[in-house]
């Protein structure tokens, strides 16, 4: 696929009256009244695949305890991970305190913001580098997030599968040349503004679109079509059966918690103590738990939930049952008192399966944002 392209004073135009909009009908989001680089990566990498007002208490709280590249390096994973609790992509949070450790190690504790160096930090891709040093030194780079290839798609009336490599590469060369050499971040935040506000992915607000009269998809009545959806992957079934112990202790009733390998999927994260089961939408037998040297409650029936990854989706049946999970479960094993369940790490399918035995403490929190990369 060849790369669109604009002529010159089509880029200009578009350049004015998008800062222009900018300029009044952006959001006051807090992140914008600071020009440190740490504030702004952080908020970064909490905004993918995140709503704003999701992250904006996380935010706050997340400087308060973290305020510099060292203080986060200066702590495990898992404080961060805790603090993280409820906000979901853990690992993004893995990435951001490995980067942080490697500040300290390589730059001295400082942001760098030359564009190798800071590529060269864990988990920072092109959409982190771009965002992070236009926003913070005015680097002349672009972004290309789900928000900015909406709009640069229906800009130019591209019709075709958003995430193939031909269309990112389209895609990202339209960015470049709308990117101005001053005022890049201002242009880049402007941009995913349109897409997050106006240009959204359904019912978009083209009467106040400043760019409704250049925009081909409009002109072809395509802007509520356009860009293509992505063709689905189908999703691996798994079925999972596990163990709610629930027992007293000092605090009050505390349920055993394991915490997952740091690598892989939910890494880091608490959950129930469980094991995996061949596929069978009948079974729901305790027996496998008795294998783990715990003893369910066969005589109460167990209760079920659904959880869907990008990839797979688990259907977990939770028996009670006394006991102490094994160590080998996951990396550490806790008695965690129900009362402190929300300053905890707790993965997806197990808050759910807490919520379903309708254990006090669980916090009823809803996901931050839309399911689309594991881990």
């Amino acid at each position: 696929m060849s790369a669109p392209t604009l002529a010159p004073g089509e880029i200009d135009a578009a350049r004015e009256s998008l800062a222009a909009w900018f300029e009044r009908a952006q959001r006051p989001l807090p992140w914008r009244a600071t020009r440190d680089p740490w504030a702004i990566w952080v908020s970064e990498i909490m905004l993918q695949q995140t709503r704003a007002d999701s992250v904006i208490p996380y935010w706050r709280r997340f400087l308060e305890a973290f305020p510099t590249p060292a203080a986060l390096a200066s702590r495990p994973v898992e404080d961060l991970l805790d603090l993280w609790a409820g906000l979901g992509y853990y690992a993004r949070a893995r990435h951001l305190h490995a980067a942080a450790r490697r500040v300290v190690e390589v730059h001295a504790g400082r942001v760098p913001p030359s564009a190798a160096d800071f590529a060269a930090l864990p988990g920072v891709g092109r959409y982190t580098l771009g965002a992070v040093l236009s926003i913070a030194f005015d680097t002349p780079l672009p972004v290309l997030d789900g928000n900015v290839a909406r709009v640069l798609s229906r800009l130019v009336a591209l019709d075709a599968d958003p995430k193939a490599l031909s269309t990112q590469r389209a895609l990202w060369s339209l960015a470049e040349q709308l990117v101005p050499s001053r005022g890049a971040g201002a242009h880049n935040q402007a941009l995913m503004e349109l897409g997050a506000t106006v240009c959204t992915p359904r019912q978009p607000a083209c009467l106040v679109c400043p760019w409704q009269t250049r925009c081909a998809a409009r002109r072809l009545g395509l802007e509520a079509t356009l860009p293509r959806a992505a063709a689905r992957t189908a999703q691996t079934r798994h079925t999972l059966v596990a163990a709610l112990c629930l027992e007293d202790s000092p605090e009050g009733p505390a349920v055993w918690l394991v915490r997952r390998p740091l690598e892989g999927l939910l890494g880091g994260l608490w959950e129930l103590p469980c094991v995996e089961v061949p596929v069978d939408p009948g079974a729901t037998s305790p027996d496998p738990l008795r294998a783990l040297g715990l003893e369910p409650d066969a005589d109460t029936p167990p209760r079920s939930i659904e959880h869907a990854f990008t990839h797979r989706r688990w259907t977990l049946h939770t028996w009670r049952a006394r006991g102490v999970p094994p160590a080998h479960l996951g990396a550490e094993v806790a008695h965690v008192p129900c009362a402190h369940l929300a300053q905890v790490a707790l993965s997806g399918p197990a808050l759910k399966a807490l919520l379903a035995w309708g254990v006090e403490g669980a916090p009823r929190r809803r996901g931050a944002g839309r399911a689309r990369r594991e881990g």
